[in-house]
C-alpha cells in the first residue's frame, strides 16, 4: 500500500512540477517553459489590460525580459530567483486561491490570480509579504523597462 501511494505521490508531483505547461518560447535562452508561463501570468496579474497605461504585463513580454536580465544575473541570485518563481507558483498547494484555488498559479483564473497575489501582498506573515516585494520588484523592472511603457510615461529617451 505504501509503495502505491509512493507511486501516486510522485506521479501528481510530476505533473505538478514539469508537465502540463506550454511549450517552450524559441526565444527564451534560460527560463524553463513553467517559469515562462508563471512570469506570464503574473505579469498579467499585477499589469492587468485596461489599466491607465494601455500595455499589459502579457503585452510588455515580461518573461523575454526576466530571461535576458537572468543571463546578466550572477549564479547565485539566478538561483534565488528562480526559486522564487517555484514558490509562488507552487505555493498555491498551501495558500490555496479563492473558490477551488489548490492548482499552480499560472492555472488559475485571472481573478483568482489577483487575488493570490493580494493576499501574498496584505499577508500577516512578513516572509510573504517579503516574497511579494521581491516578485513585484522583478516585474515592475521588466515593465517599466518596455519602451512602450517608458514612452506612455514621458520617459523614454530622446531619438
Amino acid at each position: 500500500m505504501f509503495w502505491l501511494f509512493l507511486i501516486v505521490f510522485l506521479v501528481w508531483a510530476s505533473w505538478r512540477l514539469f508537465l502540463g505547461y506550454p511549450r517552450a518560447r524559441p526565444n527564451l535562452r534560460v527560463l524553463a517553459p513553467r517559469e515562462a508561463a508563471f512570469l506570464d501570468a503574473a505579469a498579467e496579474a499585477l499589469f492587468p489590460p485596461g489599466s491607465e497605461i494601455s500595455l499589459s504585463g502579457r503585452e510588455a513580454d515580461l518573461p523575454a525580459y526576466v530571461d535576458r536580465w537572468l543571463t546578466a544575473v550572477p549564479g547565485r541570485q539566478r538561483i534565488l530567483i528562480r526559486l522564487l518563481i517555484l514558490l509562488v507558483e507552487q505555493a498555491t498547494i498551501f495558500f490555496p486561491a479563492p473558490g477551488f484555488g489548490f492548482r499552480r498559479f499560472s492555472s488559475l483564473r485571472a481573478q483568482q490570480q489577483e487575488a493570490v497575489l493580494e493576499a501574498w501582498k496584505s499577508s500577516r506573515l512578513a516572509p510573504r509579504r517579503l516574497v511579494f516585494t521581491a516578485l513585484r520588484a522583478v516585474l515592475t523592472m521588466g515593465y517599466l523597462g518596455n519602451p512602450e511603457v517608458l514612452d506612455h510615461l514621458g520617459l523614454a529617451p530622446y531619438a
